[in-house]
Formats: structure tokens, sequence, C-alpha cells
């Protein structure tokens, strides 16, 4: 299982909001950039860049910030965060992204989603973010009454080959991540999932790999020290 350190970028610097609140937020460093090669010279073999604010906004806002992670990184990088049109997809892969993430257009634009995944679905992620079972939009700011479970086994029907599964109630905060959710959708779908939101201890990463996930993102316990990366990539491997 890939352990897959998060950079949250919002308004130019290094961030993690609680549970999705762009309320609370709590800088961890001013230079993203940094921040993604401390953990790659650490030994991760993939890093997780969200441009929060293109989440939000519906567009890409700080994908200088993103591309220049993705130029000095010696392992691959993947993003996502406001990427709603084939063009902007092109345009990251061209940049140098090796996977692009997509959930609002992913959702409300079943048209796109067909030609991304016909033209390059090796670099397609769609991000998954739900709260009580039922898939959030627009930055996790819009409720929808779309059940995961069944929106991901539609995606799999449509050829999506990876999802990124985030239960937002865990998102950022000390606890344990949704281990029953992750166990069905591994056992109920043929998906490929990673595992996001909730992870506080290297045990939680033994119980992720458990449940048969591809990869876990680790945000807040990474720079907050509960997890050493490097022992939690000794202990995975």
């Amino acid at each position: 299982m890939d352990i897959i350190p998060a950079v949250d970028i919002r308004g130019g610097r290094c961030v993690r909001l609680t549970q999705g609140d762009y309320a609370r937020e709590t800088v961890f460093e001013e230079d993203p950039v940094a921040a993604a090669r401390r953990w790659a010279d650490l030994g991760a073999r993939r890093i997780h860049v969200v441009d929060l604010d293109g989440a939000k906004g519906g567009k890409p806002v700080n994908d200088a910030i993103v591309r220049a992670i993705a130029a000095s990184m010696p392992c691959p990088v993947q993003t996502g965060g406001g990427i709603r049109d084939i063009e902007t997809f092109r345009s990251m892969v061209a940049g140098g992204l090796d996977r692009i993430a997509m959930g609002t257009a992913a959702v409300k634009d079943r048209a796109l989603l067909r030609a991304i995944v016909a033209e390059a679905a090796p670099h397609l992620i769609v991000s998954v973010d739900a709260r009580d079972g039922r898939v959030a939009l627009e930055g996790w700011t819009e409720a929808t009454d779309l059940d995961a479970t069944d929106f991901i086994r539609e995606l799999t029907d449509l050829g999506v080959q990876r999802v990124v599964f985030t239960d937002i109630s865990r998102d950022g905060v000390a606890g344990s991540p949704n281990f029953e959710a992750y166990e069905r959708l591994t056992r109920e779908t043929s998906m490929a999932v990673v595992a996001a939101g909730g992870v506080s201890r290297v045990d939680d990463l033994r119980r992720l790999a458990e449940c048969g996930v591809e990869g876990a993102i680790v945000g807040r316990a990474l720079y907050t020290g509960d997890v050493d990366l490097r022992e939690a990539l000794e202990v995975l491997a």
C-alpha cells in the first residue's frame, strides 16, 4: 500500500482544513513546494497536491505552485481541485502531473467523464467525497443525495480505474479512518481505492492495508508528527 503525503494549498500556503471547513484552517508551511520536497526526501513514492481554492472556486487557482511541485519532485505527483473541463485536464497532464483528480465535474458532467476515460483513463482519479455516505461537491460545500457506493459502481461501469474516497467527517481530525467503508468498497466493487481522511497513527495505516486499499493519503498527522513517514514506510514495506 502506498503512503501518500498530502500538500493542500490555500492562498499559496500549505494548510489543512478540519472536516472540509474552510473556516477551520491550520497553516503548516508557507512554502508548499518545500513541504512536498520534505516528504519526497523522506522516501514518499507519490505526493498528493490539492488546490483548495480551485476546488471551491471551480477553476485552478494555485496551478503555478502545483506545476512547480510536479517539476521538482523525484516521484510522481497527483493533483485535484477545480479541474472541470478536458482542456484543463490535458494541460495538467502536459505539465507533468501523473494523475488528475476530478470530483464535482465527474458527478455533474458524465459526457466529460466519458471523454476523459476514453482519452486518458490511467491519468484519471475520481474524488468521491462523502458525508454520511452521500457524495458532497464543490469543495465539500454542496450536499447531494447520491449514495457514494452506488456512484463508485457506476464509475466502474464507465471505465474509471481509480477513486480517492474521503469520509469528510474524519478528515483533518484525530481519530481513525472509516475502516468499515473501505472494507465495503473493496469487497463490493472492483475499483482501485485510495483512502483519505482520518489517519492519526501508523496502526491506522496497517489497518487500511488490511482493508485492501491501494494507497492512503495522509495529511495532518504527518505535519503534527503523529505519523513518522520513515517509520510508516518501513512498517508498510
